[in-house]
């Protein structure tokens, strides 16, 4: 009976599969056009739904077209620097900045486990709060082989990966201890290159070296001792245990501090340096308001071994585009030169006061060609560019051609509305400060201000 019912069987088993293999094809098909299909244009802050993966308001951010974004996560600390490992994980470090941080570690893994751009699993290590030992944490944190390196207090620690968990072996190991604390500029941002030098970012304590830091006409030091041990650029191995911060690893100096800091396509380190402070407010017989506002510019700075970039005595002027002669040392408002002659300009430059606190290449192929070997710039924010409204709040990028930027004061935005439409420190909604790229090629934005970090990715049109 069965035998005599088998070609009858074998025709309807043929048409199911038929069937389901049509409507497989639909299916395949019309996602397709789903992938392809217009985006709402972004920059205009649609409130229809976005792509699947996307917030429809791309969590408050404007971006431009083509691109979306995501709310990865929230209210996770003051987040500072990110990185990204290779399967995904993103490690942020976050740090105590005059409120409670949240209950647990400083240092955040984070894992999307189902891709819809969001983390479902958050966990903390390192440093806790609670031992009230050094409870500051850091800012900066890189991946290196098979270690999470991160700067905790006084000292940039390791822990080893582990692959049953997104946090490490929480046995840490000690990389660089001696690390400064005191003073105006305390973070430690780092970056790690393909052979294992440690570039770790020593801030200046000062504003301008003064005999009375940020006092009315207090001249500089002569000489400026702080040079011996902050304001520049230190080098170390990050293959090694257990090094001490002396003058010895001094790389770079005359960097008044750089907290965004990265390895460019060709190997050479950059740094994005934030300028001087209370060029009016110090010294009012030679500066109006106006050019306390606007002076001296952000820098993006392409780091020579020995350079010196001329803090204390030197300061970027935007409307010359050149270095002059600080006031603190003799400086007339702009135009005498001094030793400043001789000094290492920027490679580009940016408003003033804005704070840039991330810089990142873009190494991906997930972005249009346009951002490829480009730098994006994260800019936390001004607080002193009375009487004229505050900028930055965004995440610019500068374009590069042949491993130069295009122009050394063009740069476009590229992501807005953090600040929620208060570009004031206290009133901002959010404040930018770390970048990191995904293996696929997202671009990961953290915040310190609530906590929040975004992922941004592109949808073709």
């Amino acid at each position: 009976r069965w035998h005599a019912r088998g070609p009858a069987l074998r025709a309807a088993i043929k048409i199911c599969c038929l069937l389901a293999a049509m409507s497989a094809c639909t299916h395949a098909d019309s996602a397709r056009v789903a992938d392809s299909a217009s985006l709402p244009d972004s920059s205009t802050r649609s409130a229809a739904r976005g792509p699947i993966g996307c917030a429809a308001d791309n969590g408050g951010l404007t971006l431009p077209a083509g691109f979306c974004a995501t709310v990865f996560a929230d209210n996770i600390g003051h987040a500072r620097h990110v990185a990204v490992a290779d399967n995904g994980t993103v490690y942020v470090n976050t740090w105590k900045r005059g409120v409670p941080p949240p209950k647990g570690s400083f240092i955040v893994a984070l894992r999307d486990t189902n891709g819809d751009g969001r983390a479902d699993i958050v966990k903390r290590f390192g440093r806790n709060p609670a031992t009230g030992l050094d409870s500051v944490a850091g800012t900066g944190i890189a991946i290196y082989k098979g270690y999470v390196y991160a700067e905790e207090g006084p000292t940039i620690n390791r822990y080893r990966l582990r692959s049953d968990s997104i946090t490490p072996d929480p046995r840490k190991e000690v990389v660089v201890s001696g690390l400064a604390l005191d003073g105006s500029h305390s973070m430690h941002p780092f970056v790690i290159d393909a052979a294992g030098a440690l570039y770790v970012n020593f801030g200046a304590a000062t504003n301008s070296c003064q005999l009375k830091d940020r006092m009315l006409e207090s001249p500089g030091q002569k000489p400026c001792t702080e040079l011996e041990t902050r304001g520049g650029i230190w080098r170390f191995d990050a293959n090694k245990l257990n090094q001490s911060s002396s003058p010895a690893q001094r790389y770079a100096t005359g960097i008044r501090n750089a907290v965004g800091i990265a390895i460019g396509p060709n190997g050479s380190l950059y740094l994005t340096q934030h300028g001087r402070d209370q060029l009016a407010e110090n010294w009012p017989k030679l500066y109006s308001a106006e050019q306390g506002q606007n002076l001296p510019a952000e820098e993006l700075l392409k780091i020579r071994h020995r350079g010196d970039y001329g803090w204390p005595w030197c300061y970027f002027d935007n409307v010359q585009k050149k270095l002059v002669l600080a006031p603190e040392y003799g400086g007339d408002g702009g135009k005498a030169l001094g030793k400043c002659a001789s000094k290492l300009g920027p490679i580009a430059f940016f408003p003033a006061h804005w704070a840039p606190d991330g810089l990142l290449f873009y190494r991906g192929t997930a972005f249009p060609g346009h951002y490829r070997s480009g730098a994006f710039i994260a800019f936390h924010g001004s607080w002193n560019r009375a009487p004229g409204p505050q900028g930055g709040y965004q995440v610019a990028f500068v374009p590069f051609t042949a491993g130069k930027p295009s122009s050394v004061s063009g740069f476009e935005k590229f992501a807005d509305g953090f600040a929620g439409g208060n570009m004031q420190p206290d009133a901002a909604a959010h404040r930018p400060v770390g970048l990191a790229q995904g293996p696929d090629g997202a671009l990961y934005v953290t915040d310190d201000k609530t906590g929040r970090i975004w992922k941004i990715v592109y949808r073709r049109r």
